[in-house]
């Protein structure tokens, strides 16, 4: 099966973006969005060898982990449906009716969806939750919460090699550490990188990123850091200020961001950029992670913010 042919790297181009007030520096922003309707966004290269390893040992059925308003949960759906796997999504929290529009998506491509407590959910990793998870669901592949492992990691690390131009910095939101994981990398050592965290309390993302560095590439880079301040809450949270950054992102631009990462991102990077972080005459390359059917399963919380 050539898993390649369903996405279409040519359409990931790099735009010139411009933000509400002058910045000193150039902002690109890498589309990757737009390689594939569902499957986009870092969302490919993490799953691409997970699929790839899961079809070559024969394995009929993914089984991953994520939140309510999951990008990995819906990306997976679509990519089950897209090759002939089988899917389930273990949710973390309790059932709610109707389902929001990524769980409905999922659900519409074929997803078993399974609630877990969110005490269950926390010990996702240990023995007695994989044996569960065996003998409830049979012979199925894991895919980590997130979609990162080292397979997820090596795909990542292909992503700096799409960007056609000269820069140096490149950005990406973080959730659970896979994407930045695989850019460093993929950089070995070049340029700087930037994870914008889109949770609160993220301190173990980096952590996180210094071990699946270590483990994927032998080596200890310190060319990125994590940016900490920009979650606006924790996961899924937002304000405001956000949601008024992103409206007039897409206004100027005609790009929508998520508010779930990368409207965070680009808010911090314009922050940054006020604040004089970046040199001027710099060029920062962002990457759009997709996420945008995100926003329709907050639209009620954003109708209450104006």
């Amino acid at each position: 099966m050539n898993f390649d042919s369903a996405v279409d790297l040519s359409k990931a181009v790099l735009q010139p973006v411009e933000f509400p007030s002058p910045i000193p520096v150039k902002i690109l922003m890498k589309r990757l969005d737009l390689i594939h309707p569902f499957i986009h966004g870092n969302k490919w290269f993490k799953l691409k060898y997970n699929l790839i390893n899961a079809a070559e040992k024969g394995y009929k059925t993914l089984l991953t982990f994520g939140g309510a308003y999951s990008n990995h949960i819906y990306s997976t759906s679509a990519a089950g449906k897209e090759f002939g796997f089988n899917t389930i999504g273990l949710i973390r929290g309790e059932q709610h009716l109707p389902l929001n529009p990524t769980l409905k998506f999922a659900n519409e491509n074929g997803m078993l969806i399974q609630y877990v407590s969110r005490g269950d959910y926390r010990d996702k990793h240990s023995r007695e939750f994989e044996e569960w998870i065996f003998e409830k669901f049979g012979d199925v592949y894991i895919i980590p919460e997130g979609g990162t492992n080292l397979l997820a990691i090596n795909g990542a690390a292909g992503i700096p090699s799409l960007i056609e131009t000269d820069y140096d910095y490149i950005t990406t939101p973080c959730g659970t550490a896979g994407t930045i994981s695989g850019i460093i990398g993929g950089l070995k050592g070049e340029k700087n990188i930037l994870g914008f965290a889109v949770l609160r309390g993220a301190d173990f993302l980096i952590k996180n990123t210094k071990k699946n560095v270590l483990d994927y590439s032998g080596n200890e880079y310190t060319n990125w850091s994590i940016i900490l301040d920009y979650h606006f809450g924790g996961y899924a949270k937002i304000n405001r200020e956000l949601i008024t950054f992103i409206r007039e992102f897409e206004e100027i631009n005609g790009i929508g961001l998520d508010p779930i990462y990368t409207g965070k991102m680009m808010y911090g990077i314009f922050d940054l950029a006020l604040k004089g972080f970046f040199e001027a005459g710099q060029t920062i390359v962002a990457l759009h992670t997709g996420g945008l059917q995100g926003i329709a399963g907050m639209e009620g919380r954003i109708k209450l913010l104006f």
